[in-house]
């Protein structure tokens, strides 16, 4: 695999979670919307689903724009990224999720008034870090529906060549759309990239309830790329999405 595929998902990783996770902290945690939390959940929905656009169509043809490990373990059960290939994507996300949060925690402390119990970091939650009180089983159910939903998405819209132009579009708006219901439920994670770099900075409960947005995407990943070869089993030709060949020019 080149190492610029693999630079590519580390910074598109690390762009996705300081844009989205920083704009749900200023939301949630700064409260700058106020007290609308409709306003703040539809500001935080469109700044994941419009990072996630502008990357796709920036570093999709280098990487395919995965920037999810729940994305790559759909393309893996899919057939569409080799395992040597998945895990290389996987260790670039983790590491730009940890990035990504780091720079932005390290900003906010730069506010007087910031504290990581406080205003938090957007971190995902459940119980009484859940906006309506999901428990942690609705938690792990709904993120396991959203990230099928989304990685099923994005498999369907890349299997032909021809939809490249639209598929940043279709993919960052699917984005939204899970947020708009999943911010209220339990935050959205839908990456669990998203959710360990945040969870890092601020520990405590969000570190203790990690394990449910790493294990439900992975598996609503698994589930869409099941799907995905059920309704699609025919090898229609395959956008650019896998990662750069060798022996491409670089």
């Amino acid at each position: 695999m080149k190492s610029r595929a693999l630079f590519a998902e580390l910074l598109g990783t690390a762009v996705l979670v300081f844009f989205g996770v920083g704009t749900a902290t200023l939301s949630f945690g700064f409260k700058i919307a106020g007290a609308s939390t409709s306003a703040g959940v539809i500001a935080t929905a469109l700044a994941f689903g419009l990072v996630l656009m502008a990357l796709v169509y920036a570093i999709g043809p280098i990487s395919g724009c995965h920037v999810n490990p729940a994305v790559t373990i759909g393309f893996l059960f899919s057939r569409r990224i080799s395992l040597v290939d998945a895990i290389g994507y996987w260790i670039a996300q983790v590491v730009g999720g940890i990035a990504g949060a780091a720079a932005l925690y390290g900003i906010f402390h730069w506010v007087p008034s910031y504290s990581k119990t406080t205003q938090g970091l957007g971190t995902d939650g459940y119980g009484s870090h859940s906006i309506i009180g999901l428990n942690g089983d609705g938690a792990f159910v709904v993120e396991v529906i959203l990230t099928f939903i989304f990685v099923f998405t994005i498999l369907a819209v890349t299997r032909r060549a021809s939809n490249a132009m639209v598929a940043g579009l279709v993919i960052g708006l699917s984005l939204v759309l899970v947020h708009i219901i999943g911010i209220p439920l339990d935050g959205t994670s839908v990456n669990p990239a998203r959710s360990l770099g945040p969870a890092l900075m601020v520990r405590g409960a969000a570190l203790s309830q990690l394990w449910v947005f790493i294990v439900a995407p992975l598996l609503g990943g698994i589930v869409a790329a099941l799907v995905y070869l059920g309704l699609y089993p025919s090898g229609e030709l395959e956008a650019n999405i896998a990662p750069a060949r060798e022996e491409q020019t670089t």
